[in-house]
């Protein structure tokens, strides 16, 4: 017997569109888990600069490379998003943002307010 509604057997997950706030979903996850992972890097850095004044210089000097920014940019917006997502998850388990033109409005606010706060703290720190 033959079904007429055969399940695909090619998966294309480049054609599956996802709402915002499920793109929003992911990088919240993607960004937690980097966070975790960064946490021995982190106390590393804050053992050399707690080391005496030669440690504390040479975590100052890493700190001014290119690369070294440009991660710390990437690490300040995963955890400006994680924040942001956070709060939005919040307020939406008190019901609170869970109608569906405001849903779709807060997901894109954590998406684009996040990279800008980024920002906003890399000059604050420098």
């Amino acid at each position: 017997m033959q079904e007429t509604n055969p399940r695909p057997v090619f998966l294309n997950l480049f054609k599956i569109r996802l709402p915002m706030a499920g793109i929003m979903s992911i990088i919240h996850r993607v960004t937690g888990v980097v966070m975790v992972l960064a946490i021995p890097l982190l106390i590393y850095l804050l053992d050399l600069s707690l080391s005496g004044p030669e440690g504390f210089a040479d975590a100052k000097g890493l700190f001014a490379s290119g690369f070294v920014k440009l991660i710390l940019f990437l690490f300040l917006w995963g955890l400006m998003h994680h924040f942001l997502a956070g709060i939005r998850y919040l307020l939406i388990d008190i019901d609170i943002g869970v109608e569906k033109p405001l849903f779709r409005q807060t997901a894109w606010a954590v998406t684009l307010v996040a990279p800008v706060l980024a920002l906003i703290l890399m000059g604050g720190l420098s």
